[in-house]
């Protein structure tokens, strides 16, 4: 018969414990977010991270519906418009892919590539049927990791979203799902978030980062809105709208003509502003 001495010998350690509980496998997502968290608190990885990974996990369970920009939001091109009168478009909003339509937003039939129109410029013979690249038509219910691995192996960056009857409900690229996972991405059109955070247009209208200071957006454009409320511009703005705005949506604050450049399901990225010759009352227009 064993002894109290031996029966204690074969009891695992606390150390022992402690290691089988930190290396057993996660039962469900729970477990998993708590070992990550743990992780992070032990300084075995960063908050980035952290993050990155919790965005990985996230993508898994959303669908395109969750982040797709509404057909009202898109921005377009006509098949009937010359390029002289679509360009300025296409230069305002920055994009690098357009979605193409033929009477409405509800009949995409292509997409064009803001690189194609560099053949325009060379003074080459330009149709834009012949520029327009295969659209490709996704539900609204496709979940996002299943999205992102096909923008992968086809080389596509751009979806248009159909309902259940066929219809335009939006669009989705793969920036927007790359975004859920490791936050807001910059292009080459974005701008450093620490220096010009205000540029001015060749109309005179300006292009805002949201988190500009209303100190510093006071000093550029001539207004003089409190900053003891809110700091940033984006905060201003926000709250004028009573609610995160979309990309697209407007709103006219004293003298100045806003609109939401560039916004996602987290945050005011960018606002392009017009200072009006007349100052209004305080309205919103969406």
């Amino acid at each position: 018969m064993a002894s109290e001495s031996e029966k204690s010998s074969n009891k695992p350690s606390l150390l022992e414990r402690l290691s089988h509980l930190l290396l057993r496998e996660p039962e469900d997502r729970e477990q998993l977010i708590e070992l990550l968290h743990g992780a992070y608190e032990n300084q075995l990885m960063d908050s980035d991270s952290l993050a990155m990974i919790e965005g990985v996990l996230q993508v898994s369970e959303m669908q395109v519906r969750d982040i797709m920009i509404p057909r009202s939001q898109m921005d377009v091109i006509d098949i009937t418009d010359s390029p002289k009168a679509f360009i300025p478009h296409v230069i305002e909003t920055a994009h690098s892919r357009f979605p193409v339509i033929e009477d409405d937003k509800n009949d995409v039939i292509g997409i064009l590539l803001a690189k194609d129109l560099l053949r325009y410029y060379a003074g080459e013979d330009f149709e834009v049927r012949d520029m327009l690249r295969p659209a490709v038509f996704i539900p609204k219910s496709k979940r996002l990791n299943i999205l992102l691995k096909e923008f992968r192996s086809t080389r596509n960056h751009i979806a248009i979203v159909v309902d259940e009857y066929g219809g335009v409900a939006g669009m989705v690229t793969i920036e927007d799902v790359l975004e859920q996972i490791v936050g807001d991405i910059e292009d080459e059109f974005d701008y450093d978030e620490d220096e010009d955070n205000i540029i001015q247009n060749a109309d005179n209208s300006y292009r805002v980062k949201a988190l500009t200071e209303v100190k510093d957006f006071n000093e550029v454009v001539g207004t003089q809105f409190s900053d003891e409320e809110f700091s940033t511009i984006g905060g201003l703005i926000v709250n004028k709208f009573g609610h995160l705005p979309k990309r697209g949506d407007h709103i006219t604050i004293e003298n100045l003509s806003i609109k939401v450049l560039r916004a996602d399901s987290r945050r005011l990225h960018t606002i392009t502003i017009e200072v009006l010759a007349n100052e209004l009352t305080s309205r919103e227009s969406t």
